[in-house]
């Protein structure tokens, strides 16, 4: 039988897409198939969906040896230490650069050095003096190095890559004696890889730094009342810790006792503290202000909301959005012409025409590397990454390029009402005693009985009560009316709660009574009804209050070109519409089931084409998994819509709705820059290639010093300045 677990292989040397497509097309076939195979170039990690019978470990091992790169097994203990890589792993690409450099200036110094002919041949016959050949020799075998055992397994393919095109330039420039100029292309091309690789880690260090936001130890409280520090692994659920003033929060819990500010730009991108009191919820890698804290921890720590975003991240890096597939199949087609169109202007003049093969050789090899799409492959990974990077600082979780780059074309939002465009928390606003009786008796039976229950109606009930001093006393003969209400004995009398519905269904409905909680209803506002069986005690309305940051943001969204911007709720159509006038929308639908959103969804997708649906219930990943792009608020949201969703906005901040529309318009501003910069490069030179005024070195410092401007350009938006982000983009 097949083995069926997963094996994760750290990578060396995995930096970008192209090592990715190298691994899918030599392990690939291997383990039957690249579907199973996922990567991880954030950290550098390959798994694989389980062995087909036959296939070790070993035989995947050298099929990564095989593609030109190094790899180790983990294995799946959690307390594994992996291997730390040598001196040599980590820095060879640098010192063989740096290898290559020297070596061209050693073999200029003894090829113009006056003594040259001591120590070679002589300078006045125009031939390289043996030492200058020897040093360009070492500066071409440092500066190709790494590139050789991937042009070699390209060459075995037949799939030419740049690798393969960049190693027949250089030994092209050798056959006809260009020593220098094989040496240069050698240094340049190593260099650009080297940039890349800078590039590439400078983003992934951006994200990789919330690997050190968690601490390493956690203060465990024992039940004897002493403490002990241990790993945050080892702390179970539900047991209890102790964080100090200034401390990172080690993981995810709920507050017991203690109070103090905590500062959640880690997590939320939130730039105020947020003030935390016993019952809040706090989160690992969060820092902690002036108060001592004894948290109970509610996550083990593989499962934390920061393990959450570094594994969700992660996994965002092998999520390649359309431009990056787009560069990926041009890269795939471009390469092989260019290598045809060389080899075309190597043969066709001398046998057409009567050219000089010599000179025709070296514009074809000058061709072979101008046409290297090294700063094309470059451009969009690079920017890519710093988008997902500067994201996630700024709060707002994408999971990978495919989303980063989707919010640029939303046509329609749809917005979900509790929880997204309102708090999601109930509130008591206004007690009215009725028939007689005072605030705190309709209070007091009301707790009574909801002290039974665990709705979100009865909790908010029960914290209002307490926040005047009620202590609910017991109820006796609690019993609840599915979809109504619930009825109890409160001292020796019998008493009822429940809605609108249950009072009319009783017949005890007065017309000032129904008029009263017709008013409350189209206020947006839940209402409870108290009674026993000779009148109504007494009404408590409740209400999800809008986020105030709602009706700026839809604002902002239609400013941007989004048109139309709908509210998807199952609550009831008057307390829909409150909301609805209250945030600035002009449509909304009520009393939807969760099939009925998905329904609505379609709709939409199909009435405008691109459509981003935000939720965060359970009832919501439906839609959220429908639309074009899903969006779910990070910290209030369920683990299911967050698992669903393809976006969280961790601190529940509806104006990073407009922010990700502005970034994702930004990243495609400067992929577009990148790419049309790279292509105007290749041409320009194309052009002076056959008009045979462009040389190897200056193709190859040209290719460089695009491939530097593009990183430089993609990097810029790890600064997370999102711009205007007009309609335009």
């Amino acid at each position: 039988m097949p083995d069926d677990r997963q094996r994760q292989f750290r990578i060396q040397g995995m930096d970008c897409v192209e090592e990715v497509t190298l691994l899918k097309r030599e392990v690939g076939p291997l383990v039957g198939g690249a579907d199973r195979l996922a990567f991880d170039i954030l950290n550098a990690r390959m798994t694989v969906d389980g062995l087909p019978d036959g296939v070790t470990e070993q035989a995947v091992l050298k099929a990564v040896e095989r593609a030109g790169l190094g790899a180790h097994l983990l294995n799946a203990d959690a307390q594994q230490v992996e291997p730390q890589p040598t001196f040599w792993e980590q820095h060879r690409r640098p010192i063989l650069t740096g290898i290559s450099g020297l070596a061209i200036l050693i073999a200029l110094t003894a090829q113009y050095f006056p003594l040259a002919d001591r120590v070679g041949v002589d300078s006045s016959t125009h031939q390289l003096p043996l030492a200058a050949k020897s040093f360009f020799a070492i500066a071409i075998l440092a500066g190709i190095w790494l590139v050789l055992p991937k042009a070699f397994n390209a060459l075995r393919r037949l799939q030419p890559d740049m690798n393969l095109l960049m190693t027949v330039a250089v030994i092209g420039a050798v056959a006809i004696g260009e020593w220098f100029e094989g040496a240069t292309v050698a240094f340049l091309f190593s260099l650009s890889l080297l940039l890349e690789s800078w590039s590439v880690n400078r983003a992934r260090r951006a994200v990789a730094a919330l690997m050190d936001l968690s601490p390493p130890m956690a203060r465990l409280q024992r039940s004897d009342g002493s403490s002990e520090e241990v790993s945050p692994a080892q702390v179970a659920v539900g047991a209890t810790f102790l964080v100090k003033p200034g401390e990172r929060i080690p993981l995810d819990g709920r507050i017991l006792t203690g109070a103090s500010d905590v500062n959640q730009a880690p997590i939320t991108g939130e730039s105020v503290p947020v003030s935390k009191s016993p019952g809040d919820e706090v989160f690992a890698g969060t820092i902690n202000g002036d108060g001592a804290l004894s948290i109970e921890s509610t996550k083990p720590a593989a499962d934390t909301t920061l393990a959450k975003i570094i594994r969700m991240v992660g996994e965002a890096q092998s999520r390649r959005g359309p431009s990056e597939q787009w560069v990926e199949k041009f890269s795939r087609i471009y390469t092989p012409a260019v290598m045809a169109a060389a080899l075309l202007v190597l043969v066709i003049p001398p046998l057409a025409f009567g050219g000089e093969w010599s000179d025709w050789l070296y514009r074809a090899l000058v061709l072979l590397v101008i046409a290297c799409p090294c700063a094309l492959v470059i451009s969009t990974p690079v920017s890519i990454v710093a988008g997902l990077a500067a994201a996630a600082r700024n709060g707002v979780l994408i999971k990978g390029g495919v989303y980063l780059e989707a919010p640029a074309h939303l046509q329609a939002i749809a917005l979900d009402k509790t929880g997204t465009l309102t708090v999601g928390q109930l509130q008591v606003v206004e007690v009215v005693p009725w028939s007689g009786h005072s605030e705190t008796e309709v209070l007091e039976r009301a707790a009574a009985m909801e002290s039974h229950s665990e709705h979100p109606i009865a909790r908010a009930v029960l914290a209002y009560a307490a926040a005047h001093g009620i202590k609910p006393k017991p109820a006796a003969d609690f019993q609840i009316i599915p979809g109504k209400g619930a009825r109890a004995t409160f001292n020796g009398q019998d008493f009822w709660l429940g809605s609108h519905r249950y009072l009319e269904e009783r017949g005890e409905e007065t017309e000032e009574v129904h008029q009263r909680l017709e008013a409350m209803s189209a206020q947006g506002r839940t209402v409870v009804v108290i009674g026993n069986d000779k009148h109504v005690c007494g009404l408590i309305a409740l209400s999800d209050e809008l986020r105030p940051e709602a009706p700026q943001a839809i604002r902002d969204l239609h400013a941007l070109g989004v048109q139309h911007v709908i509210m998807l709720t199952g609550d009831n159509r008057p307390t829909a519409e409150a909301i609805a006038a209250k945030a600035g929308l002009n449509e909304f639908q009520s009393e939807l089931l969760p099939v009925d959103k998905v329904t609505a969804i379609e709709s939409l997708v199909a009435r405008y084409g691109r459509v981003a649906m935000v939720g965060d219930g359970v009832n919501d990943a439906p839609a959220l998994a429908r639309a074009t792009v899903g969006i779910a608020m990070g910290s209030a949201g369920t683990d299911a819509a967050i698992e669903t969703a393809d976006v969280a906005l961790m601190a529940d901040d509806l104006a990073r709705l407009p922010w990700l529309i502005r970034h994702s318009r930004r990243t495609l501003r400067i992929i577009r820059q990148n790419i049309a910069f790279s292509l105007a490069v290749k041409l320009a030179f194309v052009i002076l290639t056959f008009a045979g005024v462009s040389s190897l070195w200056g193709a190859i410092a040209a290719d460089t010093g695009a491939s530097l401007l593009v990183v430089l350009n993609g990097l810029r938006l790890l600064d997370g300045q999102a711009g205007s982000g007009g309609k335009s983009f």
